[in-house]
């Protein structure tokens, strides 16, 4: 009886000296959701009757401004389940180009440097460009639309709409069609973009990251992103 106490409590000690591993030193502080920004608007000071030639044009994204990013979401559990965190990593490493013609919108390509994917923890930084998104090997993600977007009409300067995005992802070395739900709001000087798209790892040929308090984590993750589209 006494045998079976001790090892009760030595479960104990190491159940609760786990989740204090957890709790301390990987425990995640997850950054929001990607979601439309209301900037302000700015006046275009043009009648309706010109708003596509207001709108049109071709639009870019740059590596390095802050407002945008291109990020993954992602559960990590601890050993046995006791516990479970959101880990999240974002990188504004982000080309983009986007052109609008009247209601139609084309030639969208997006293309974001995994390796410059920062979290809260750099050790899960570090794990993750030689295992999962094998960063250092496959170093790009990438979407480049296939199928024009067709507005059904131009939007007013803060409105916000929803479209679906169709086209080929490619990430970790491997290129596969997708269809994104986006959403959308210009404000009379930038084009703001925001998406999340699930992201199955065997559909990648990822194996998820592994370490030593993390017992697993999802198979699957979600990759997110909110862009600034600028007028070239």
């Amino acid at each position: 009886m006494r045998i079976l106490k001790w090892l009760a409590l030595a479960v104990v000690i190491v159940v609760g000296g786990a989740v204090a591993g957890w709790y301390f030193f990987l425990k995640s502080d997850p950054a929001p959701r990607a979601a439309i920004e209301e900037t302000p608007v700015v006046s275009t000071q043009a009648p309706v009757a010109s708003a596509a030639s207001t709108l049109d044009g071709t639009y870019t994204v740059q590596p390095g401004d802050k407002s945008n990013f291109v990020g993954y979401r992602v559960t990590e559990k601890l050993i046995a389940n006791v516990a479970q965190t959101t880990a999240t990593g974002r990188t504004d490493n982000v080309t983009a180009t986007m052109t609008i013609t009247g209601t139609t919108i084309n030639n969208v390509t997006v293309t974001a440097d995994l390796r410059s994917l920062t979290s809260d923890k750099d050790l899960r930084d570090g794990r993750i460009r030689d295992q999962g998104l094998e960063s250092n090997r496959f170093p790009q993600a990438k979407f480049v639309l296939t199928t024009p977007i067709t507005l059904t009409a131009l939007p007013a300067a803060g409105d916000t709409i929803k479209v679906d995005g169709t086209g080929d992802f490619t990430l970790h070395g491997v290129t596969r069609k997708v269809t994104v739900p986006l959403e959308a709001r210009w404000d009379g000087r930038a084009v703001q973009v925001v998406g999340t798209l699930p992201v199955v790892f065997g559909d990648y040929n990822m194996t998820a990251p592994s370490s030593t308090f993390v017992a697993s984590i999802d198979d699957h993750a979600e990759m997110e992103f909110k862009l600034f589209f600028a007028r070239s």
